[in-house]
């Protein structure tokens, strides 16, 4: 018969193997052969037994008893792997808690069925629910040995015992399946018979091949012959079926990858009862008892940390959790929750997700094209369908795992799905303010003069209604907008005269904290949260007056899916992974619907597509690479160099990167990187390798003008005089500053070096043009950056206020973030 001792599993339940038979008392034996006494009704025969009546038990009252069990057990199929796929249908994951495959009967092997009824109930089909033939010789053997030698069970009774345990919720429900009492032998004993009237001896038998434990962590014939021999079970041996057939007594102990001396001696064993049941002959027995074992071995591979999208299928895993749980999986307690992760892996399901194969490999090379696995270093990207919210990649530059340079993290993710605390958004935070203002009427041509620095007050309340605390301190019903913000820019490069498209080419931080000033920060944060942005925490955006800067810490999940609404002309559509889900009858689950709505009108999503475009051609990324067809983005660098993120899309695809020190962007900054320097870049290769052979579709234009201005050629001034510089851009419609610092140029002394915007670009009128004086000294080499990204000499990218050619630049303050 069947062992089942129990050994902790990984997550501190008890795992079940089988039931060793010399674990069970020989009074549990004597006991089973009384309750067979009783089905038969030899009541009397049942008081006689030596050592009986002192149970306290009447006949009547054990006939009573045994008649009120209940006697329906659940027998459908065992718990089946569940499987994860791609969009195009490929095999994503697998999570499975047993490992297995069910199989129909006429899926296996003739030889392993004769050789499983052989070992284990010779008289299967004979006798009914209990051989009581058996159960007398192994009560008359074990009273002779005074301890229990053979087991009697039926085949039947084994196969309730594995339902039983299979059919068991919790470790406590495990252990009282197993206990050596007299209660739980009556109940196996009326399930069993309950189970010959429904089912057929052929249904019975294959029932127990697919519940049965074979060892190595294989449950059921089918997956025991690919673990052990790698071929479907329909395609066993003799040899290989008697091996198999003997594991079942106790799993452990002859498991043939740990025992093969044990295991080979079962399986002689079950060929020489074949041979004396005439299955097979005495030669066919020596013959092949004189085989060596001969394994091919094929473990079993599970879970996020061996699929091709560790991170992904990590998301979806999480996803599922909380489907399983009616949405409730982060408010329960740990042991429930423990539950519903056995549900999932035990359930059989066939979950569809929307992951593009071609989307994730590129997302990977971009991210591995600036950052090695091996830094500390770390950048993450994900990857959103405008107008579906369908998630298409998760990427991080390490591996998935809790090995050395690995992280089981996700760090793109919130924290409802696998991830962190998230990352501050930078200055890709700006464009919800941008869009607010567009949103109020507040025309495209407004300008504020923008100093270098600036102490600013003012704002509108706006209190918080979230619930949150910081240092201790409940930041609910708070207004914090209160008092005076210091802010500063990248350095000289961003200061004069800017409006609503200049301020957001080049990212200038005291424009934009006195455009939130007008807008509201209530309203800014309302339109955020319109494109479903919260903090990666879960919790609500806090409306400090920083946050215009992208103070809240986001993942890049939903700052791409809020990037993919703009893109969708403001229709924002929640992140969505999984899309269809099935169980293991083919019936399909309630998932998550695509949740979209307009969240800005079509105009100003359009008009705000149109000045992000310059982000790109003229603004701080204008040294990122083309990703070949019409795009639209924002640079990003966070408060003191805590970290660098970018997002933007295409009409069909919208990507968010971030790029900081996995130990902790604050306490180590990463200096000199900005926006446009690493994650730009990342995003551009992904993009174009992500799109590569999808058709090429253009933004809509606005068909509101928003009290635009004209764009003009900045006059190419090198070599001019200051005086005669400042003639021609007021006569081109530009104001002009001189930077009070010179430049080395190759130019003469006192003559222009260059200009910001550079000679030959597109501004717009009003734009403030700074312009460098040269000291005349002719040095190799480019120029210090302009903190806008436009190109240092010889026009090299100065990379959003980086170093021209990423040799002589500023350092500016630590709390820009252009």
């Amino acid at each position: 018969m069947v062992a089942a001792p129990y050994a902790p599993g990984p997550h501190g339940y008890l795992r079940r193997v089988q039931e060793n038979h010399d674990r069970e008392s020989a009074f549990t034996k004597l006991f089973q052969l009384v309750a067979a006494s009783v089905v038969a009704g030899v009541l009397v025969a049942f008081v006689a037994l030596p050592g009986v009546s002192g149970i306290g038990v009447t006949a009547r009252d054990a006939a009573a008893a045994f008649d009120n069990m209940p006697s329906e057990l659940n027998t459908s199929p065992p718990p089946e792997k569940t499987v994860v796929y791609a969009a195009n249908g490929s095999q994503l994951a697998t999570f499975f808690d047993e490992y297995r495959e069910s199989v129909r009967l006429d899926q296996v092997a003739d030889v392993m069925r004769k050789s499983i009824v052989a070992i284990e109930d010779s008289r299967f089909y004979e006798h009914g629910a209990l051989d009581i033939k058996a159960a007398i010789r192994a009560l008359a053997t074990n009273a002779q040995a005074g301890a229990t030698k053979q087991g009697g069970s039926s085949l039947t009774q084994q196969y309730v015992k594995n339902l039983l345990l299979e059919n068991a919720d919790t470790p406590a429900q495990e252990r009282a399946v197993i206990a050596p009492t007299v209660g739980r032998k009556l109940r196996e004993l009326r399930y069993a018979l309950d189970i010959e009237k429904k089912m057929s001896k052929d249904q019975i038998l294959q029932g127990y091949l697919n519940v049965a434990y074979f060892g190595a962590g294989a449950y059921g014939v089918q997956a025991a012959a690919k673990r052990y021999f790698d071929k479907p079970a329909s395609k066993l041996n003799l040899a290989e079926s008697a091996l198999l057939a003997g594991v079942t007594n106790s799993p452990y102990a002859y498991d043939p990858t740990l025992h093969q001396g044990a295991a080979l001696k079962r399986r002689n064993t079950v060929l020489y009862r074949m041979s004396d049941l005439g299955i097979i002959t005495r030669q066919q027995a020596d013959r092949t008892a004189n085989e060596p074992i001969k394994l091919n071995q094929h473990k079993p591979q599970g879970g996020c940390d061996t699929s091709k999208a560790p991170f992904f299928c990590e998301y979806v895993r999480y996803e599922m959790l909380n489907i399983l749980s009616n949405g409730t999986y982060w408010k329960l307690k740990p042991s429930k929750q423990a539950v519903i992760l056995r549900k999932l892996k035990r359930g059989g399901y066939n979950i569809r997700t929307t992951l593009d194969p071609q989307a994730q490999r590129a997302a990977e090379d971009g991210l591995a094209s600036e950052v090695a696995s091996g830094e500390k270093q770390v950048g993450v990207q994900a990857m959103v369908e405008p107008g579906t919210g369908k998630l298409k990649a998760i990427a991080t530059s390490k591996g998935f795992g809790n090995g050395k340079q690995q992280t089981s993290i996700n760090l793109a993710a919130d924290s409802q799905h696998g991830g962190g605390v998230g990352v501050s958004a930078g200055s890709t935070f700006k464009v919800f303010t941008l869009m607010a203002a567009l949103d109020q009427g507040i025309p495209v041509s407004t300008s504020f003069n923008s100093p270098a620095q600036i102490s600013i007050g003012g704002f509108s309340p706006c209190v918080y209604d979230g619930y949150m605390k910081i240092d201790n301190r409940e930041m609910h019903g708070k207004n914090l907008t209160s008092g005076t913000w210091d802010v500063g820019n990248a350095g000289d490069s961003e200061k004069g005269q800017f409006n609503l498209r200049t301020g957001t080419w080049h990212s200038v931080n005291t424009f934009y904290a006195q455009l939130e000033r007008r807008v509201g920060v209530c309203d800014a944060i309302k339109m955020a949260e319109n494109f479903g942005l919260k903090r990666a925490d879960g919790n609500r955006l806090l409306p400090f007056t920083s946050q215009v800067l992208g103070t809240n810490e986001v993942d890049m999940v939903h700052l791409s899916a809020a990037y993919a609404g703009i893109a969708a002309r403001g229709k924002y559509c929640a992140p969505i992974a999984i899309t269809e889900v099935t169980d293991a009858k083919g019936n399909k689950l309630k998932v998550p619907k695509p949740d979209c709505q307009q969240a800005v009108d079509r105009d100003i999503a359009d008009e705000t597509t149109k000045i992000l475009k310059g982000v790109l051609s003229q603004g701080t990324a204008k040294g990122v690479p083309s990703v070949g067809r019409p795009a639209a983005g924002k640079t990003g660098t966070c408060e003191s160099y805590s970290c660098a993120v970018f997002a933007g899309y295409t009409p069909n695809l919208a990507s968010a990167v971030a790029y900081w020190d996995i130990r902790g962007g604050f306490k180590y900054p990463v200096y000199g990187v900005y926006g446009a320097t690493i994650p730009g870049p990342i995003w551009a290769r992904s993009m174009r390798q992500a799109l590569e052979g999808r058709p090429v579709m253009s933004f809509t234009e606005p068909t509101n003008d928003f009290g635009d201005v004209t764009s003009v050629d900045v006059p190419d001034l090198k070599g001019a005089s200051v005086g005669v510089a400042k003639a021609e851009l007021a006569a081109a419609g530009f104001s002009a500053t001189v930077s009070p610092s010179p430049v080395q140029s190759d130019q003469p002394m006192g003559t222009v070096a260059y200009t910001t915007p550079s000679g030959g670009s597109k501004a717009e009128q009003g734009t403030t043009v700074l312009i460098f004086i040269s000291n005349g000294k002719n040095v190799a080499g480019g120029g210090p950056g302009n903190g806008n990204g436009n190109p240092g000499l010889p026009g090299i990218p100065g990379s959003n206020g980086g170093t021209g050619n990423r040799g002589n630049g500023f350092h500016w303050p630590p709390q820009t973030t252009p």
